[in-house]
């Protein structure tokens, strides 16, 4: 049996590979696949090994226990290794500390090498709800190279079902004392919306602590010779965001269990006509997150999402707007960032 695995061009940063697990033979195709990404990383000694382990551990449990799962795979967006995401629609877990412990398993729920997972992860995070399902997220990096941040970061990103090229793409820079990222959706599909991300991130990654509007004015000049692409970049301070978008790139604000902000682009496509840009800037209450997506994400996910939902960290929630509300007929990419 063939599972799907989406195996993006290399557009830009941040492209994940998504693998479904529905029969034993997909952990196979997980571990292979972080072995990969690990070793294309630059990963040293066991740990591409290790990613292989993880992912083969995380996929297992989906196989025996759970329903619609999916393992992603991709380079963190901060360069410092490779994460490895679990999402399923399973039993979830009634007791999560119990099933921590190493070869801990049981018939009625998840819990079989959760415990090796967490030693062997640099990062680890889990959240579980009975009944609905189990989040996983396992980061490995090489010895002191996880970077000193205060500001945590998730994203997915991937192409149309059956396209070989991804027109989308994202990536963040620390710009000071703020994170600023950009999600870029190359209009339509295929090599030639992946040349427009290209371009895009390009003229990001010249200045990207420059005034948002400015970015914006670049990429704009950048794109001229492309098909186009709809640009969205935000800037996150301790206490604030700034938007800046042209197209359709969504922002969403979550904080204190609730949407607080939803922002929207200017009409338009960067390369072609485009308005003079107008920086959007709201408030940020401490823990709150801003959400960053191209329209391969339904935006109905944040007219009455569960609390669940909206309390997740920056890697699960994206992971889990990615699974749930993703147009597979679109190339989609999901950002999320919060501020400590």
């Amino acid at each position: 049996m063939e599972h799907p695995v989406s195996r993006p061009s290399p557009a830009g940063e941040g492209l994940t590979q998504e693998i479904r697990i529905d029969h034993e033979s997909a952990i196979h195709v997980a571990a292979s696949v972080a072995r990969g990404c690990a070793q294309r990383c630059g990963l040293p000694g066991a740990i591409p090994d290790q990613a292989a382990v993880v992912a083969s551990e995380l996929a297992s449990n989906q196989v025996k226990h759970a329903a619609d799962g999916t393992v992603y795979v991709q380079p963190t967006l901060q360069g410092d290794g490779v994460e490895i995401t679990a999402v399923d629609r399973g039993p979830g877990i009634r007791d999560l500390d119990r099933s921590m412990a190493d070869g801990y398993t049981t018939t009625g729920s998840l819990g079989a090498g959760l415990g090796a997972v967490r030693r062997i992860a640099t990062g680890f995070t889990i959240r579980t709800q009975p009944g609905s399902g189990t989040l996983v997220n396992a980061r490995l990096s090489a010895p002191g190279g996880q970077p000193k941040t205060r500001y945590g970061v998730g994203s997915v990103c991937l192409p149309a079902h059956g396209e070989k090229h991804c027109g989308d793409a994202c990536t963040v820079a620390d710009t000071g004392d703020a994170l600023t990222g950009l999600v870029v959706d190359g209009l339509g599909h295929g090599a030639a919306a992946a040349e427009a991300a290209r371009s895009a991130l390009r003229a990001f990654r010249t200045a990207p602590d420059r005034p948002l509007a400015d970015i914006l004015t670049s990429m704009h000049r950048s794109l001229r010779h492309t098909r186009g692409a709809a640009t969205g970049v935000v800037r996150i301070h301790p206490d604030r965001a700034e938007y800046c978008g042209t197209g359709n790139i969504r922002a969403t604000v979550l904080s204190g269990g609730e949407v607080a902000h939803r922002m929207a682009g200017q009409p338009g496509i960067v390369g072609w006509n485009v308005p003079t840009p107008r920086p959007r800037t709201v408030p940020l209450a401490r823990g709150a997150a801003v959400v960053l997506h191209s329209d391969g994400i339904e935006s109905r996910w944040s007219h009455s999402p569960p609390t669940f939902l909206l309390r997740l960290p920056p890697p699960l929630l994206a992971a889990v707007l990615a699974h749930g509300h993703r147009r597979v007929r679109d190339d989609a990419t999901v950002l999320t960032v919060q501020a400590a």
